[in-house]
């Protein structure tokens, strides 16, 4: 039998390449998902071996909750640290924010960390953590190391003058000297480096450091040093050896591509699955054509097993050889990702490819098992028909009984999975978790359904392809004829596209309803805020109000105040210009409510009512940041909104009350609307400060999650496009094996009268059917499921409003056109030069 195998695997190797593709396909994903997942592990892991590679331990101060911000190490605290035992070395860490653009004046590192620190020489001058490739250190207040990268990214050569800003004016330092980084700055990050008393100006106070690490000697444990150096320090510091810092370095990365790993191994499962249908398809035909040759064998002493056996041998065997040539081609899909996430932002750092004996393993595994598991029911299928019956009929077609009960499972799970999404939305946060399993039914019943579902759909597109003749009469009635098949052929294209629709549903409701928000809430042109998501620099607000562009504007200046037990933030508007910029949609009260009551009055959104017990008219006892008292009275609640702030109050009331003056952000209206023009305007106003970004309503809304959005549904789409070409393959495969098996039907129909051409119109309006009807399931399918997705955002998105994305759809309906139609190109053509007489005398 596995002779058998091997010569019926031979001779039908033309028919099975398109099946060994789809399988190919899918092992290459799940290949190419498994070393991308091993490449990226690795390349974290040695990053962090190497940035912690001097560290034999690190102590970190606990946080200063009396001033609410991290503790710090002085440096009489390094000066004992030096004199212990065994200690080769002692470094003083310095880490903050800062905003650095390029020779250009456009900010670097925009999407990334943009990280500023200390260069902290040791005995020998140099700093073992940013070893020096050209120049040298910094030497004073005005010079400036850059990494490698960052200096590539903003055109920075040495002596350069570099632009930057911490948390206030644009700084212009000298660029000294250059060094080679594997963590802080690696995919797209920036780093700028200062001399030690600089960056402790800057970042921290004189003589003081945000942590410490130590150096071993030869011969000195790490466990005994960091002994050692928690006896020195205070019992709330947190200390710990290199080794402990590696593990964790070693945990977090694995987490992240583990992460990283289950999604891309979800889109594999989705391409494996879309493939099995294929499969399917494939060795039903190729068993329905070789019937009088299992026949045959029946009649000479095979065995239903041993005819089982010689088919799921022909399986394994293509399985072996698609998972090699996946395994192959998983190799380029690996190097395909990680330029794709790369191209998107999401860098990763650099290393070797990672291809380990799992990998090959799992490849040969999945693509055997798959094609098997794929084969086996046609493989039994074939086994049980009676040797008489098939040597008498080319093809016995299943019982009409096996089809209806086919189609009460479907309807069954169709109405199980509808059901299910619709209990599971009802539940609301609590159904998020669980909504996948239900809209999995759904599916299955959609796919057990379609051949019920092909024949009334094909029909209906019966009368539009009649004024295509001959062609457009018989095209309907082929697709009708083998409704298995035909369900079959556009189940594959189905799934693709239903997860496309309704991902495209979600992403564009959402997208949408943030823009819309973001209209109704913000009346403003623009936002100016800092990249950092903390302080403007004090000059910000006074330097926009002498803007001849602005016409009215409005500070937010954030404090918070505690009442009772709680802490509550405040924000501080002019109550003169606010309604002009935001629009605020009252539950009580109004923004004309924020001038009343003596400046006492605050207006709080409906979080903060419900959070707090707070109604409106209540009377609020806070004190200060700096310990002042004061009452405050509910003057009005509004809907909360991600587009305003929790609380607004006068901001002439809040003020006296602050330690330092400090804008969270300022709102102006201009005299020439948002466009680019007045944000060129408004940004030279601010000295084109890197650390300052100007942002219209749109910008806001992109902020808010539509960029976020629209970046993660071009990953996704990209993702699913393997799906949906592996179930192209499908629709070739299917539509050149019907033409081999219809060969001497065709041939009569050409000895009749049918011209080649109108044959190969033939074969395309069948290909168009079947890929219509399937993208038709699916969009709809997909519709649904984006309706259900879109009620889990509706906590988080006010006033979220599911979007029918028409003309994408347009466009998916389009393009399964154009797939049925590239589908039937090649199937057509061999129908159109099929030899009359030959097909005539086929079998």
């Amino acid at each position: 039998m596995f002779r058998t195998a091997v010569r019926n695997l031979l001779a039908h190797k033309a028919r099975l390449l398109m099946t060994m593709l789809a399988v190919l396909l899918g092992v290459a994903f799940v290949a190419g998902t498994l070393v991308f997942t091993d490449t990226v592990s690795n390349a974290y892991k040695q990053q962090s071996l190497t940035s912690l590679n001097h560290v034999s331990v690190q102590a970190e101060p606990p946080f200063d909750q009396k001033i609410g911000e991290p503790g710090t190490v002085g440096k009489d605290t390094l000066r004992s640290l030096r004199r212990l035992p065994g200690v080769a070395s002692v470094t003083g860490t310095i880490e903050g924010f800062t905003a650095v653009a390029g020779k250009d004046g456009a900010p670097i590192g925009v999407k990334h960390s943009t990280m500023g620190g200390n260069y902290f020489p040791q005995a020998d001058g140099k700093d073992n953590r940013h070893p020096l490739t050209a120049g040298r250190a910094p030497s004073g207040p005005d010079e400036v190391l850059m990494d490698t990268s960052t200096a590539d990214q903003g055109g920075y050569r040495l002596g350069d003058t570099v632009r930057l800003a911490v948390d206030g004016p644009v700084l212009h330092k000298k660029l000294v000297g250059l060094v080679r980084t594997d963590d802080t700055a690696a995919s797209g990050a920036t780093l700028v480096l200062f001399d030690d008393a600089t960056a402790q100006k800057l970042f921290l106070a004189p003589g003081q450091y945000g942590g410490v690490t130590l150096e071993a000697d030869r011969g000195t444990s790490e466990e005994r040093l960091a002994a050692e150096t928690r006896d020195l320090l205070p019992k709330d510091f947190d200390v710990s050896t290199g080794t402990q810092l590696r593990e964790q370095e070693r945990s977090d990365a694995a987490d992240s591509a583990t992460g990283l790993s289950q999604v891309l191994t979800v889109f594999a499962a989705i391409a494996l699955f879309v493939g099995i249908f294929v499969i399917g398809n494939t060795f039903t035909m190729l068993v329905t054509q070789r019937s009088r040759e299992m026949a045959l064998m029946r009649a000479v002493g095979a065995d239903r097993r041993q005819v089982t056996r010689s088919v799921l041998i022909e399986a394994a065997l293509l399985g072996l050889c698609a998972g090699a040539a996946g395994f192959v081609l998983g190799i380029g899909v690996a190097v395909g990702i990680r330029q794709l996430f790369g191209a998107t932002g999401s860098g990763f750092p650099d290393g070797p490819l990672i291809v380990s004996p799992r990998t090959v393993l799992v490849s040969f595994l999945v693509g055997v098992v798959v094609t098997m598991l794929a084969a086996y029911v046609p493989a039994r299928r074939a086994a049980a028909v009676p040797p008489v019956a098939a040597m008498s009929a080319i093809h016995t077609p299943p019982p009409v009984r096996s089809l209806r009960r086919r189609n009460a499972i479907g309807v069954a799970l169709l109405a199980i999975g509808v059901l299910g999404v619709l209990y599971t939305v009802s539940r609301g946060e609590e159904g998020r978790t669980t909504v996948f399993y239900p809209a999995a039914l759904l599916l299955i019943g959609i796919i057990v359904m379609t051949p019920m579902l092909s024949g009334p759909a094909i029909s209906l597109a019966g009368p539009l392809l009649r004024r295509f003749g001959v062609p457009g009469t018989l095209a309907p009635r082929n697709a009708r004829r083998n409704p298995r098949r035909t369900a079959s052929t556009a189940s594959a294209l189905m799934i693709g596209l239903s997860l496309v629709t309704g991902l495209t549903v979600v992403a564009v409701s959402t997208t949408a309803s943030l823009h819309r928000g973001a209209e109704n809430s913000v009346r403003a042109d623009f936002e100016i805020s800092a990249k950092n998501f903390d302080h403007l620099p004090a000059s910000a607000h006074a330097s926009l109000e002498k803007s001849a562009a602005v016409t009215s504007s409005s500070p937010q200046r954030e404090t918070t105040v505690r009442t009772g037990d709680t802490e509550v933030d405040l924000t501080g508007v002019d109550p003169r210009t606010i309604g002009g910029l935001l629009d605020p949609s009252f539950v009580s009260g109004s923004l004309a409510d924020l001038s009343a009551g003596g400046g006492k009055n605050l207006l709080i959104d409906t979080r903060t009512a419900d959070l707090e017990g707070w109604s409106a008219g209540q009377r609020i006892p806070v004190v200060y940041e700096n310990g002042d008292r004061d009452t405050l009275r509910i003057g009005g609640i509004y809907h909360d909104d991600e587009f305003l702030p929790s609380t607004m109050m006068p901001v002439a009331t809040l003020q006296p009350h602050l330690k330092e003056i400090k804008d969270t952000s300022v709102l102006v209206r201009t005299k020439a609307g948002d466009g680019d023009d007045v944000r060129r305007s408004l940004e030279r106003t601010l000295d084109r400060n890197p650390l300052v970004q100007v942002r219209n309503v749109e910008d806001l809304a992109e902020a808010a999650g539509g960029e976020a959005v629209t970046l993660l549904l071009n990953v996704l789409y990209a993702l699913l496009a393997m799906a949906v070409v592996i179930a192209v393959l499908g629709v070739v495969n299917t539509l050149a094996m019907s033409v081999h098996e219809r060969t001497r039907e065709i041939g009569m129909l050409r000895a009749v009268g049918l011209q080649p051409e109108q044959a190969k119109l033939m074969i395309r309006l069948e290909s168009l059917l079947i890929s219509l009807f399937g993208a038709l399931l699916g969009i709809g399918a997909g519709v649904f499921l984006g309706w259900a997705a879109g009620r889990f955002v509706t906590d988080s998105i006010r006033d979220y409003e599911m979007v029918i994305p028409w003309g994408r759809i347009a466009v998916a309906l389009v393009g399964a056109a154009l797939v049925g139609v590239l589908a039937g190109l090649w199937p057509a053509r061999r129908a159109a030069r099929l030899n009359v007489l030959t097909a005539l005398k086929a079998d």
